[in-house]
């Protein structure tokens, strides 16, 4: 009997990019490569996460972008991974919502984020880079994940939260679980997930609570407060936006500023090219972005039926859309999409903040908060070298490290 099972048992599909092998062992590139070869528009039946289409190429992403009301981020969530049909507890966030919701409350925390606020930040910023670096110990192999990408996130989430800076390192324990879709396939670390988000939630509200009835002030929290949008969430949707900032605010820069250290030391050529001239720094950064694209992923889910290049989409069916391997796209970055061109003239066309409504909120401080670390590396003359290979994020949806030793280098 158990040998007829197994024999009746799916065979895995070579191209289902959902496997967390995949990433972390960064074997992504090949099946993503046929994939855009021969199916932009793929649909996978034998996954962890179900079927689902498989989106790998540039122009249908921006498409199924371009169309929010026909491709939900509501209906079914914005990860692969689905809500257990047995969980009844919805953590509603602002980037899972629809129209006209999503609109509200998307309004409400921007102003955090405008150009003149990245002016008013920048300084502190740029001081606490200089901090940050100025205390990297010189001739000796340490984490570059912890001691910079971690530390400079939690405080730029401490600061924009008015979080206790004693604590901050709470923020990235919560991302982490937050973050990581993999926990879903284990009843166990589900219900570990969920009780860290309700710690996490428990905690915030204890700060939202000693702000109500004072005056505004600029942090996110204050801003949901005075906002008709977002001051009368209840529990669980203010935990949903929490998780969503916390999470948006970490990864896509720590794991950015790690390839700082990670891509240029595999691209010398690229790295001695910035070296030698900083003013290339801002195009540097989008590179760095586009190359890491930190989420690998966003779901949507299709409200009515319809054809995305030439495939036929059924209402319900659920599309993946993968960041990852449009940032990859050869018709769109030229043949050398793999490797990291810090002057690369198209490269701030990446998608790895997303396309349309819901592109990420807080783009511009990403960009400055690693644009201010490549400067004040500048500055110091140093380089960052790898010291052995990282540890990474084994899961399709945040794409990033865990651990990478490296040495510093003055130049």
């Amino acid at each position: 009997m158990a040998t007829q099972l197994q024999e009746a048992a799916p065979a895995a599909d070579p191209l289902d990019v959902s496997r967390a092998a995949l990433y972390r062992d960064d074997a992504w590139h090949a099946p993503f490569r046929r994939l855009r070869e021969t199916a932009p528009v793929y649909r996978c039946d034998n996954s962890d996460y179900g079927s689902y289409w498989s989106i790998s190429t540039y122009k249908p992403i921006v498409e199924v972008e371009s169309l929010p009301d026909l491709y939900s981020s509501e209906a079914g969530g914005i990860t692969i991974a689905d809500m257990p049909p047995d969980q009844t507890v919805r953590m509603p966030m602002f980037i899972a919502r629809d129209r006209p919701v999503h609109t509200g409350q998307r309004r409400t925390v921007a102003p955090a984020f405008t150009p003149s606020e990245m002016v008013r930040m920048s300084p502190d910023i740029r001081r606490r880079t200089a901090e940050v670096l100025d205390a990297l110990p010189w001739g000796e192999t340490f984490d570059w994940v912890d001691h910079v990408a971690i530390e400079l996130t939690t405080q730029m989430l401490a600061i924009l939260f008015d979080f206790p800076w004693a604590d901050r390192r709470k923020l990235t324990f919560w991302s982490d679980w937050a973050g990581d879709i993999e926990l879903v396939k284990n009843e166990e670390t589900r219900k570990q997930r969920l009780a860290h988000m309700y710690e996490c939630g428990a905690y915030f509200t204890g700060l939202w609570n000693a702000k109500v009835g004072k005056p505004q002030t600029p942090d996110l929290i204050s801003m949901m407060i005075h906002s008709d949008a977002m001051a009368h969430m209840d529990t669980h949707e203010f935990i949903g936006n929490l998780i969503l900032l916390i999470v948006g605010g970490n990864d896509t820069t720590r794991n950015t500023m790690s390839a700082v250290a990670h891509g240029l030391s595999l691209y010398p050529d690229a790295r001695a090219m910035l070296e030698a001239d900083p003013a290339i720094i801002p195009n540097a950064v989008q590179e760095l972005i586009r190359w890491q694209t930190p989420l690998a992923h966003m779901r949507r889910t299709a409200t009515r039926d319809t054809e995305l290049m030439g495939q036929r989409i059924a209402a319900g069916d659920k599309l993946v859309l993968w960041y990852l391997s449009a940032n990859r796209d050869e018709s769109v970055f030229g043949a050398d999409a793999d490797a990291i061109r810090v002057d690369r003239p198209n490269a701030r066309r990446h998608l790895a903040f997303g396309h349309g409504i819901h592109r990420c909120v807080g783009a511009r401080l990403a960009e400055l908060q690693v644009g201010v670390l490549l400067e004040e590396m500048a500055k110091r003359r140093m380089r960052v070298v790898a010291d052995g290979e990282p540890e990474r994020v084994a899961a399709c949806f945040v794409h990033g490290y865990r651990r990478m030793p490296v040495r510093l280098e003055r130049y």
